[in-house]
């Protein structure tokens, strides 16, 4: 796009193209948009005009953005988030709120986070936080798409430029019942497990990737029993005997506490994987977000759980 056809980009030429993406045709474009059809194709062939480039292509699932359209589009996110930082700003100015700060955490992060954003809360009453739980791939998206401020996760997604924090150890563990026939054995290999029956978190999410990562290395074929979105689902799925389960221990903590649940003593684990809280580096960051941020690399180990990852002998 030249440099001197810039001065004529609209942000309603971005947000039609953004609609487009989002719904994959110009009727639903329009709809997301509150305009008519014809309003919306204008505004394309307006910003196609301007790029000097085809923006979108009409292919059997609908709308497609073309590569120029891909770039055209991250211009669109960043201009996005220039104008609510710049809402966000002008409100802490004129005195109509405190600040907001938009949070993303990984599910199994979400034993501790509350509790860390609660003690930050009670620092900084008057700051809006808003806490976006999802699976890795769902929080991934989220950071791509600048929606976050900070984000607690294992890894960040490639190919983006990310400031990371360590927050601490994050140690996987596999759990079954406490009556379970190999609860009280030590030192199991993981062949041990062959006949047994794995409850999983559903494919995209970390503890999932994570697992599958685990039996490649030991060549372990179990058997997969149901697939569950939820860690609440599966530790209650193990605790009534429907078979076992690779999870944070951190997701676990209470239940294994308590006794409801055991650590099978098998060899080569826990695997352990970090916390961190990260940030995009081209995003820029608001008094209470950069608060945030600093809470968390400072003071986020001191909400992580305890868990007891070996038994007395």
């Amino acid at each position: 796009m030249a440099a001197t056809h810039l001065r004529n980009l609209t942000i309603r030429q971005l947000r039609a193209l953004a609609a487009v993406a989002a719904g994959g045709s110009v009727t639903a474009a329009s709809v997301r948009l509150g305009l008519t059809q014809p309003a919306v194709t204008l505004q394309l062939r307006n910003l196609q005009d301007l790029a000097g480039l085809p923006l979108v292509q009409r292919t059997g699932d609908g709308m497609l953005l073309t590569v120029a359209g891909q770039e055209v589009l991250a211009l669109a996110e960043r201009v996005e988030a220039a104008i609510a930082a710049c809402q966000d700003s002008l409100d802490m100015m004129a005195g109509r709120t405190g600040g907001s700060i938009s949070i993303g955490a990984v599910s199994t992060a979400k034993y501790f986070v509350p509790y860390a954003i609660a003690a930050f809360s009670k620092l900084h009453p008057k700051i809006d936080i808003k806490l976006t739980i999802g699976n890795r791939e769902e929080i991934r998206e989220a950071m791509r798409g600048y929606d976050l401020d900070v984000a607690i996760m294992g890894r960040p997604p490639p190919g983006i430029d990310f400031e990371v924090h360590l927050i601490g150890e994050n140690p996987h563990v596999i759990v079954a019942p406490k009556s379970h026939w190999l609860a009280n054995d030590y030192g199991l290999a993981a062949v041990d497990l062959t006949y047994e029956t794995f409850l999983t978190r559903e494919p995209g999410s970390g503890t999932r990737t994570l697992m599958e990562s685990l039996f490649e290395v030991t060549e372990l074929r179990p058997n997969i029993g149901m697939e569950m979105s939820s860690n609440e689902t599966i530790k209650q799925a193990v605790m009534a005997g429907l078979g076992i389960a690779f999870l944070s221990a951190h997701t676990a903590a209470t239940e294994i506490a308590d006794g409801r649940l055991v650590i099978l003593d098998v060899a080569g684990l826990p695997v352990v994987r970090q916390w961190l809280v990260v940030r995009r580096r081209d995003k820029v960051l608001l008094p209470p977000a950069q608060a945030m941020l600093d809470f968390l690399r400072t003071e986020g180990p001191s909400f992580l759980p305890s868990v007891p990852l070996r038994r007395a002998l």
